[in-house]
């Protein structure tokens, strides 16, 4: 839902489908960037694989776009965040999120840029509760998960279009 909107926001078409993924891929228009700062490239890649298997999909999609690990990006579900908590930061740990170590490995590091969205957390550890809770329709409404939406492509687009160094943050 994320990427919809940043495509929307950038102008971004949605392509053909590569390296196992939908992309996404031009430069914003410039009422979309902060005053001066250069236009960049942009490539929204929404892997087409399993989620635990992402890396299948990032991970030739960096070395096509030749990026440095530092400017890949990942946006991902959080469910040790309260909902609607929104926090950025470069490199971490991986909080057993399997995704994100499908993506480490493909990557051959951790170092990547990442924007967890916080979904919260069901009221169980069993792992087939918590799997049907993340892969469920969100239980907070319309307006709220617009607001979750809007803060996740507000803190991808500082991240992207701002000094990395000054998105560690929360919403």
């Amino acid at each position: 839902m994320t990427l919809e909107r940043l495509a929307e926001r950038w102008e971004l078409k949605w392509g053909k489908d590569r390296f196992k993924a939908r992309l996404a891929e031009g430069r914003p228009p410039a009422w979309g960037v902060p005053a001066g700062v250069e236009r960049p490239h942009l490539a929204l890649l929404r892997p087409q694989t399993f989620y635990n298997d992402a890396g299948r999909s990032v991970g030739p999609a960096r070395g096509a776009f030749k990026l440095p690990l530092e400017r890949v990006l990942v946006v991902h579900d959080e469910i040790d965040l309260p909902f609607g908590e929104i926090r950025t930061r470069l490199g971490g740990g991986l909080a057993g999120n399997n995704g994100l170590k499908s993506i480490k490995a493909a990557l051959g590091g951790d170092g990547f840029m990442r924007v967890r969205v916080g979904v919260g957390r069901p009221d169980s550890t069993d792992p087939e509760i918590v799997a049907a809770y993340v892969l469920a329709r969100f239980a907070e409404g319309e307006q709220e998960v617009q607001g979750l939406v809007d803060g996740a492509a507000d803190a991808v687009a500082r991240a992207v279009l701002e000094d990395p160094s000054e998105t560690e943050s929360q919403s």
